[in-house]
């Protein structure tokens, strides 16, 4: 088996005020941001005739396509990340990395200064 990564990092801004309703004094109903780090991880059985899962530089140029949709945005406005919490947006950034890279594996992002990471994995 053969795994291959990359790695971005990102800014961004979100908030959670629909995780805790009536609670308007929380810090999740406002807006803050973070900085975050995404993995992706792709996988195979075998390698491509080249030798390699995928091209690197393709592979950053997916990293470098989804670095451009999350950068320094507010991620509650775009689509499909109304509800920014790390599960969801490893789940969208997933959907949206699988597009180009079909032997993605797994998705992986934190927020480093907050110690805290989550993963979305690929079915099966």
């Amino acid at each position: 088996m053969y795994e291959q990564s990359y790695q971005f990092a990102f800014e961004a801004a979100h908030d959670l005020a629909e995780n805790v309703r009536g609670a308007d004094d929380h810090a999740y109903a406002r807006i803050h941001g973070h900085s975050f780090v995404v993995t992706l991880t792709l996988r195979a059985e075998r390698l491509a005739p080249e030798g390699w899962i995928i091209d690197f530089a393709e592979l950053r140029a997916i990293c470098a396509r989804l670095h451009d949709a999350l950068d320094h945005r507010l991620l509650n406005a775009i689509p499909g990340l109304e509800r920014p919490t790390l599960e969801n947006t490893a789940a969208w950034i997933f959907a949206e990395a699988s597009k180009r890279a079909t032997a993605l594996y797994k998705v992986e992002i934190s927020r480093p200064t907050l110690n805290e990471r989550v993963a979305y994995y690929a079915k099966g």
